[in-house]
Formats: structure tokens, sequence, C-alpha cells
């Protein structure tokens, strides 16, 4: 079967469009600000703006029929092209130096990574800061799933689209057509945004600072307007709460929010996925708070205040466990223990189906049962026991799928520690770089702390970075197949 190039073509075209119409919307606020690049970001727009044009117009005779191969080849070109024109507002307003610099700081947006190469950002223009919040925010959900929104426009299909982009083993629509899925989905994104940028302003944020924040956090993103993060904010826990709490949120699979806005809670609390989430979160904040408060730790504000403790701890382990990244402390200064724990956070991941990275908890969650499963059927070799998961029964197929993407996620940790140890990484950043890196967490450990920025990364190792990000944002599977050769066969 040969490739549908035309339709490829054409669906690049309309993410350019959209990658444009978010330049000139940084361009207005640039404007209003008065920071000094307004013709600079217009200037990217048109660029981005043209260039789509030029392929709608040159695909514009295309065959409206898309498989599944033209669909991974869709994300896999969408991302890189997205992430490549992305760069173009840094360039033009000359506020990055390099070229690889630049390149890691639009994926690490992209991809909701939020590692960043900017030793100070309060010193860049307003419109810069918005256009990485952009880029945040128009990666959390995914771009293919916002077009899928609109494609009936183009009267193309979105199925395979959405199967290759959805961020969980499974897909549970809320609707039987994709687009609608889409359209609701992308409705509780905008939700939260607003309802977070209203929440913040009226905590004490700027507008600005509320905005940008918000766009980062619903997207399990981690770029700030400030240097120190939401440290910033120490002295105003009710930000840091409001935060807490849609970091959360955006770390819940967006179907449960879809039942949460429907007031149908029952179905949310039975969730499993969802009850172990909220468990692990609980947990891992008591054994951090306990174990700062028995050690009087000075890096906190106030380390006799229980509430203070409290906060922080909470913040620290929701922002690693949804792979949001933000920081309100040095956790890498809390003892070895502490330390350790956070690093094994970075492989846990939020719930399938949320904007946050890495494995994801509903993996882990169906291959301990697996294991457990497996004792059982030991001790009693002739009984058939399937594997439940909210009362529904899962297959062999979902389990074998998710046990080879356990594999493939853990050599791909492997290797990606020895090759930033090969350029020029000590042992414990070289596993915390690429820890992050593959679990789009953001905030790392040794050289590359939540106090540090990732802007000392070698040359090449920032490129490898970028290339992991991408890994961990697409699920693994999404990039690998197209690297194969049977995915290039004719069939």
């Amino acid at each position: 079967m040969n490739l549908n190039f035309k339709i490829i073509f054409y669906f690049l075209g309309f993410l350019l469009l959209i990658n444009g119409a978010f330049m000139f919307l940084s361009a207005l606020l640039s404007f209003l600000y008065s920071d000094g690049i307004t013709v600079q970001l217009t200037a990217s727009g048109l660029i981005v703006s043209l260039v789509g044009l030029i392929l709608l117009f040159l695909n514009r005779k295309h065959d409206k029929l898309i498989n599944k191969r033209e669909g991974y080849l869709v994300v896999v070109l969408g991302w890189l092209l997205m992430i490549f024109s992305g760069t173009t507002p840094y360039i033009l307003t000359e506020t990055i130096d390099g070229f690889s610099n630049i390149f890691f700081e639009t994926t690490s947006g992209y991809t909701a990574t939020g590692a960043t190469i900017i030793n100070d950002v309060e010193i860049l223009p307003e419109g810069i800061l918005f256009w990485r919040s952009i880029t945040h925010w128009l990666g959390g959900m995914g771009m293919i799933v916002f077009a899928i929104a609109i494609l009936p426009l183009l009267g193309i299909g979105g199925m395979q689209l959405f199967s290759a982009e959805s961020p969980g083993p499974s897909t549970d629509k809320l609707h039987p057509r994709i687009t609608d899925t889409a359209k609701r989905l992308w409705l509780i994104y905008v939700s939260y945004t607003i309802i977070e940028t209203i929440c913040l302003y009226f905590a004490g944020m700027s507008f600005f600072d509320a905005i940008n924040h918000s766009m980062s956090n619903i997207a399990s993103g981690g770029f700030s307007t400030k240097n120190s993060s939401l440290g910033y904010w120490n002295s105003n826990p009710l930000i840091q709460y409001i935060v807490i709490f849609f970091m959360f949120i955006a770390g819940t699979n967006f179907v449960l929010s879809y039942y949460g806005f429907k007031l149908n809670f029952k179905k949310i609390f039975k969730d499993e996925e969802f009850k172990t989430y909220s468990s692990l979160i609980i947990l891992f904040t008591l054994i951090v708070a306990l174990s700062l408060y028995l050690s009087a730790d000075a890096v906190l504000a106030d380390s006799n205040n229980l509430e203070d403790i409290l906060r922080h701890s909470l913040f620290q382990v929701v922002s690693i466990i949804t792979t949001t990244g933000f920081v309100t402390a040095d956790y890498t200064s809390w003892g070895p223990l502490i330390l350790l724990l956070f690093f094994g956070m970075m492989f846990l991941g939020g719930s399938a189906g949320s904007t946050s990275g890495g494995f994801k908890i509903m993996r882990h969650l169906l291959i301990i049962k697996n294991g457990l499963l497996q004792f059982r059927k030991i001790l009693h070799p002739n009984a058939i026991i399937p594997l439940r998961y909210n009362t529904s029964s899962v297959s062999n197929q979902i389990i074998y799928n998710i046990l080879g993407f356990f594999i493939i996620y853990i050599l791909s940790f492997i290797l990606g520690t020895i090759v930033f140890a090969i350029l020029g990484l000590d042992f414990v950043s070289a596993l915390g770089v690429s820890a992050s890196s593959l679990g789009n967490v953001g905030p790392s450990i040794g050289s590359f702390g939540p106090m540090n920025t990732f802007s000392e990364l070698p040359f090449l190792a920032k490129w490898w970075s970028c290339f992991l990000m991408l890994l961990g944002r697409l699920e693994l599977f999404t990039v690998i197949i197209i690297l194969t050769p049977y995915f290039w066969r004719n069939r």
C-alpha cells in the first residue's frame, strides 16, 4: 500500500496555519505590552502561515482516505514541523542564542516537559514569555487532537490520527464520533485554563502571570514567568494551593473530568486509576512531610510550621507525579531518601488520557495486577482467572502491549543514560536528565536540579534530550514504529 503523501502534507499545512495563528496572538499581546518585538512576532506568524497556505494549495487535490500509517506519520511529522516552525519567534527576536538552545526550548515547550536553557526568564519580553506558554498549551493535549475537532470542515476522518495521538494504552470515548470527543476534550481543556486564570488573578497574581501559569499548568508543562518558578509566591499559599489543585486535575484522565462536569462523581471515585493516583499522592506527601518534619529541614521558609511543610511536600509530589515541573523549593537538598523517592516518582506519570507525560499510572496498575494474577495461576493452573480493570476484563493483547511498552521504556531510559554519560554528564545527572526527558518531567537531579537550568548541557546532549522528550511525549511506539523498515514496506 502506497502512502498518501498529499493528505499528509495537506494536514501539515493546516497545522502550520494553527501555529501561525497563535504567533499572531503573541504579537497582539506584545503590542498591548509594548515590549518591542511586535514586528518580529508578526513576521513569524506571516512566514509560518504562508508556508502552511502553500502546502494546503499544492495538496488541495488529495484522496481524503487516511489509514493508520498515514496517521502515525502525520503525528510524528506534525510534531516535528510544529517544533521547527515554533523556533521562528525565538530566531527573529534573537532572545535565545544558538539554534540548539532554541530547538531545545521549543521542544521542551511542545512536549510539555518544562526544562529550560534560559537562566533569566524575567528579562524576556512579554510576547516571548507568552509564546513559551502557548507552546506548552498547544502541546499539552496534542495539536493533532485539536485539529481533529476541526477536521469535519475539511471533510477528513480522524480516527486514525486520534489512535496514534491518544496519550494512554486505551481510549475511552466520550462520544461515538471521534470529532465530538475531541471537541469535548478541548472544551474541558479551555475551560480549565480560563477558570485557573481567574482563580490565580483573584488570588494575587497579575493577569499576565495568571494566564501564562494556567496554560503551562493545564498542559502539565512547567514553564514559569519567574526564575524561582512558583517559589516566587511562597508568601502567598493560596496561589500555590490553586496550582496544586489544577496540577492534580490536569494529571487526571480528562474523561473523568467530563463525568465531573456532568456531576457524575460516582463514576470518578469508582475508577481504579483515579483511586491509585490519589492514594499515591497522599502516601508520598505524608512520607516527604514526615521526613522533613523529623529532620527539621532549614531549607523551607519555616521548618517548624506544619502547614508550610505539608504544602511544600504536596506541591513537589504532585508536580513530579503529574510531570508538570513547577517547584517551590529545592527538593534535592532534602536528603538522600527524599531525593531517591522523587527520582522514582519520575517514572510514575499521571493518569492515562491526561496531559501528563511518563509511564502512566494505569500501566503500572495493570502490570502489578498481571503479576499477582500469575501467582494465583501458579497455585491454580487449571483455573480461568480474568484480569479485571474497573470491573471489565482486560484482554491478553493489551497486557502484552503494556509489557512491551514497559520493556522499551526501561531500555530507552538505560540507553538515554548511557548516551548522556558518554557525552560528559556525571552518573547522577545522566540518570536524572534521562528520566526527566523521557518522562517529560522538567526538573531533574544532580547538576540539573529544580533550581538549575539545562543551559550547561553539552551541545549533543541537548539534541539527545530533545529526541527523548519527543519519544516520551508520543508514547514511544509512535516514533519507533516509523523508524522500522516494516513501516515503509509497500504492502
